[in-house]
């Protein structure tokens, strides 16, 4: 392998991506356009839950109650109503998500020390929202209860009784529960995916079309040579978009860095490696930009949408889907950048998504390079 030779084919490559308008443009302003597209718009975080009210007492316990709804970040207390009919017609003109009914003798059972059963309405069209709406609701009513407990001991002088088994949650790596700091570092992974692939995806394609690729393999440059000086300008070009999305992520969506920095280029590089080799694999294949640009866009984007983790966990899908996800390379990825983003991992704790990422890039090169030197036998 000659350096100069492989040098040539390179500078070829960068005065063919300066010409093209198409790849400026890709490798400008998606980066930014998918970061903050994909950014904002997929957010887990379910608050400001529409509530209606039905309260059958009105007496202060009750409105006590109502209160705790009110403050809370998770809920919005739209209205009170006066009877169950305006209830149902709220929920089914989805003016709410969740209705509360309060009992008529509702404080009269917390002054008795009694069980109380309020009834709960939610709209399950979207499961996800309504589970999570039963899950704060009976956080607020928990909290309510053991203020309630609590107040009826003191006044009915009763003993107080410790809890057998008291649970302190502690939450690590993303203390908050903020969705946005385990989805972005994911979207980096997607753009990086579909940026590489349509980058590479027009090399070969482009010199077939426009009938370069003769004059190309008239000169003594080895296929292994087109090869890597085709890939090293887009491989710069990548780490670079890399530490745009990282950039975007840190200082503009305010995700925690806790890892270092070659750790994150260690496996940003092998990953672009991968990803490089993906598509000049399609490109060598297809001998057509559009045809290659397509399947590209099908093979990074949804693989690394729906089966790579970052939408669904891997372990939740079915049986028979999760094999499929073992030959999607954001799936190892991704794990890398949750890991120094949130946790804070070294190269040592992240070995085993290094290793299955080193693999697919291995094979993705190798198939690239008996590609093209079968298209030119």
């Amino acid at each position: 392998m000659s350096l100069r030779r492989l040098l040539a084919v390179s500078r070829k490559e960068v005065f063919q991506v300066l010409r093209d308008f198409r790849s400026l443009l890709i490798v400008l302003l998606m980066p930014l356009m998918l970061m903050t597209v994909l950014g904002y718009g997929i957010n887990l975080d379910t608050r400001h839950i529409r509530v209606f009210a039905f309260d059958r007492e009105g007496s202060p316990a009750s409105q006590d109650l109502l209160k705790r709804f009110e403050s809370s970040e998770y809920f919005d207390l739209v209205a009170t109503v006066t009877d169950y009919r305006a209830l149902a017609a709220a929920l089914d003109d989805g003016r709410c998500q969740l209705a509360i009914v309060i009992p008529h003798d509702f404080s009269a059972r917390l002054h008795d020390g009694r069980p109380v059963n309020l009834q709960a309405l939610v709209d399950g069209s979207d499961a996800n929202t309504a589970e999570l709406a039963i899950g704060y609701a009976q956080g607020v009513l928990g909290a309510y209860g053991a203020t309630v407990q609590a107040d009826y001991l003191r006044k009915s002088n009763a003993p107080t009784v410790n809890p057998v088994l008291s649970v302190e949650v502690r939450t690590w790596f993303n203390e908050d529960l903020e969705s946005k700091n385990f989805i972005v570092p994911g979207v980096a992974a997607i753009v990086m995916a579909v940026i590489g692939v349509l980058l590479t995806s027009l090399t070969i394609a482009r010199e077939w079309e426009r009938g370069t690729m003769e004059q190309l393999i008239s000169t003594p440059v080895t296929a292994l040579e087109i090869v890597i000086g085709k890939l090293l300008p887009y491989f710069a070009l990548g780490m670079l978009d890399t530490a745009v999305c990282a950039a975007i992520a840190v200082w503009w969506f305010e995700v925690p860095f806790r890892g270092s920095l070659a750790t994150l280029a260690v496996g940003s590089g092998i990953y672009l490696t991968a990803i490089l080799g993906l598509g000049f694999w399609i490109s060598v294949v297809t001998k057509n930009q559009l045809a290659a640009s397509q399947i590209g866009l099908v093979a990074t984007f949804l693989p690394s949408f729906l089966l790579s983790g970052f939408t669904f966990p891997i372990e939740q899908m079915p049986l028979g889907v999760q094999p499929f996800t073992y030959v999607i390379a954001a799936r190892y990825y991704i794990v890398i950048l949750k890991s120094v983003f949130l946790r804070g991992s070294g190269l040592g704790a992240l070995a085993d998504p290094l290793i299955a990422l080193v693999a697919y890039a291995l094979i993705m090169v190798f198939l690239a390079k008996r590609s093209f030197h079968k298209s030119l036998a």
